[in-house]
């Protein structure tokens, strides 16, 4: 937690989570070998501890709880810097607390499960790890189809799936209109993955976007290593985005596609505090 309040001051304030990911990596000096590390659910380990952080840094009031797909400070956590015994103490409040809800929802007295870092290896939110569960069951062509359905979504037109059609690795392509006067051809692979992308997969799928455009987009279910995020961005050859199984859940969200949206309460106890006195 200490270290991503950092990140978040060093970026100015804000940033979007793969940001803030690579800065904490940097900060501390983060191997690849582990940056690699993959939970059982197919999502990176060091990810989800940074992602748990941001989860008790917005309960602590230090973090901005947007959805937008930006992190940013609130006024407390600009001025806010946390030891690891700090950090331990308000995961441990938390982790009760999310038990408690939990019971309260299942009736289950079952502990939330926990390493010894103290941190849980799933979000509160359950959700998110069922749909990338059903994401992976689905057949490759079933994840193609969704994958052109997201794209459509999400401003794409004339989004042709080709399949396997020994195309070099080329799932489909597609046409991003960024105004009346400019549009580019997007070629995208699909990968229905539980473990992660290495860079020599993003570099043949690099090698079958040769002459063909300018631009790729990779969709997994799963995730990418450093060396393939570093890859992906390598200057002084063509772009590569990576949609990895966390990023495809936020888009997913953002959209409503396959998730139906629920509406629930919590009471913020600060709005209270004037009218106690």
């Amino acid at each position: 937690m200490g270290p991503a309040l950092d990140a978040l001051r060093a970026l100015g304030g804000s940033g979007t989570p793969d940001e803030v990911v690579e800065r904490i990596a940097q900060d501390l000096d983060i191997s690849d070998e582990v940056q690699n590390e993959t939970l059982p659910s197919g999502e990176g380990r060091f990810r989800n501890r940074v992602r748990w952080s941001r989860l008790y840094l917005v309960r602590e009031g230090l973090v901005d709880s947007s959805q937008r797909g930006v992190w940013s400070l609130t006024e407390s956590g600009r001025n806010t810097s946390l030891s690891i015994e700090q950090s331990r103490n308000i995961a441990t409040k938390w982790n009760r607390i999310f038990e408690e809800e939990r019971r309260a929802r299942t009736d289950n007295s079952e502990p939330i499960s926990a390493e010894g870092s103290g941190l849980p290896d799933t979000a509160p939110s359950d959700y998110r790890h069922e749909l990338i569960q059903v994401l992976q069951t689905l057949p490759a062509s079933g994840f193609e189809r969704l994958s052109q359905r997201l794209l459509r979504e999400a401003g794409f037109v004339q989004v042709v799936v080709t399949g396997r059609s020994g195309d070099g690795g080329i799932d489909g392509y597609g046409t991003l209109q960024m105004n009346p006067l400019v549009s580019f051809k997007v070629l995208f692979q699909c990968k229905r993955y539980v473990g992660s992308v290495s860079p020599s997969q993003v570099r043949d799928f690099r090698g079958a976007m040769s002459g063909r455009t300018d631009k790729g987009i990779i969709i997994t279910t799963g995730t990418f290593t450093a060396e393939a995020r570093r890859e992906a961005g390598r200057d002084g050859v063509p772009p590569i985005e990576l949609i990895d199984g966390e990023k495809l859940v936020e888009m997913m969200e953002h959209l409503e596609l396959g998730l139906k949206p629920m509406r629930t309460f919590a009471v913020d106890a600060r709005f209270f505090e004037e009218f106690k006195s």
